[in-house]
């Protein structure tokens, strides 16, 4: 009797607290503004350009990628190594719900690559005299099964004491070199797709401020990357990244000066999650995406767009979609690269 009550009071906990009011900002909107970000991280590269391994490093801090590739030891037709880590504060309220999220988006920075995830190491940082560690569990146990699902092994991690939750994971996985999915690749002419329909940040602040929940969204951010890249990578595409913090214009953004391009938007062929414009309408838009609208807006030629669209175009993502520099099937086709233009965007 004793340990069905537990029970009882430990489902009750965990619907009663808002993890979201312990968060400063909301999933990755929680990110550090990219132009402050750019100018931190200007000139930091290994010294004397990493030696002998200068040479097998194939990604890394130049142009912002979602991933570092390092060329692994065993001459022509060896892997390569992919590595990156991504964590943030809760996105939702469901401990559960929010460990699903932010493993499929640290997951979708190898898939950004064209790699697949082999194993992870869980990033958590709680407040272990406020919030109890039965919450913590869920978020590991959310985490764990999206990585089961993407067949990437969960080997221990790292914990820290913090006021704030954060939670997310460090991955590593391999890639073939002649198959990289990589952001300065766009050539003029390509066509851009988007695998994930916009809207998950205005959702997900609403989220916050009301405490309404949104299954769409939530479907849309644990729903793993994996076979959009790899439809992407059948289709021969050689350029992408994913939609995440920086919203789509911001991502776009690096990845047309990555590539010395222009790009094209065609705001109407945008997908949108259902109650993205009612949300957006209602107020319910992040200081995250005020940023990234601001950094893009002296690169981006916006004629008649209209600010709630620019902002939408903006939206801080959390576990987006992949942009692609190509057609991917099933995927709404949403401009194009052309040749670099006085502007880098060019929204119509």
């Amino acid at each position: 009797m004793t340990a069905i009550r537990t029970g009882v009071q430990q489902a009750d906990q965990r619907e009663s607290v808002r993890l979201t009011h312990y968060a400063h900002g909301g999933g990755c909107a929680c990110k550090i503004p990219p132009g402050e970000l750019e100018e931190i991280v200007a000139g930091l590269t290994t010294p004397g350009g990493g030696g002998a391994l200068a040479g097998d490093l194939l990604v890394g801090l130049d142009h912002g990628d979602d991933a570092a590739v390092v060329r692994l030891p065993g001459g022509p037709g060896a892997l390569a190594a992919v590595a990156t880590a991504d964590f943030f504060t809760p996105v939702v309220d469901d401990p559960y719900d929010w460990g699903r999220i932010a493993a499929a988006n640290a997951l979708s920075d190898v898939y950004a690559m064209g790699g697949t995830p082999l194993v992870a190491v869980n990033l958590l940082c709680w407040p272990r005299d406020v919030l109890p560690f039965d919450l913590a569990r869920e978020v590991l146990r959310g985490g764990l099964d999206v990585a089961a699902s993407a067949g990437c092994v969960v080997a221990g991690g790292h914990t820290v004491d913090d006021p704030e939750p954060k939670y997310g994971m460090a991955v590593t996985g391999t890639v073939d070199p002649d198959r990289l999915l990589r952001n300065d690749a766009g050539r003029p002419g390509m066509p851009l797709s988007l695998t994930k329909p916009l809207g998950l940040g205005v959702l997900n602040n609403r989220h916050k401020t009301t405490g309404e929940v949104f299954p769409q969204a939530v479907r849309t951010m644990v729903a793993l990357n994996r076979d959009a890249a790899r439809a992407a990578l059948t289709a021969g595409a050689v350029c992408a990244t994913d939609v995440t913090g920086f919203g789509l214009l911001g991502h776009l953004f690096k990845l047309a000066r990555a590539s010395g391009v222009t790009a094209v938007v065609d705001s109407a062929a945008v997908p949108y999650l259902d109650g993205a414009w009612e949300a957006a309408r209602a107020g319910h838009i992040s200081g995250g995406t005020r940023r990234n609208l601001e950094w893009v807006a002296p690169h981006t030629d916006f004629g008649g767009t209209d600010e709630l669209t620019r902002l939408l175009l903006a939206d801080a993502q959390t576990s987006g979609g992949l942009l692609v520099a190509g057609e991917v099937p099933g995927a709404p086709v949403i401009g194009e690269l052309v040749p670099a233009q006085p502007h880098r965007l060019v929204v119509r």
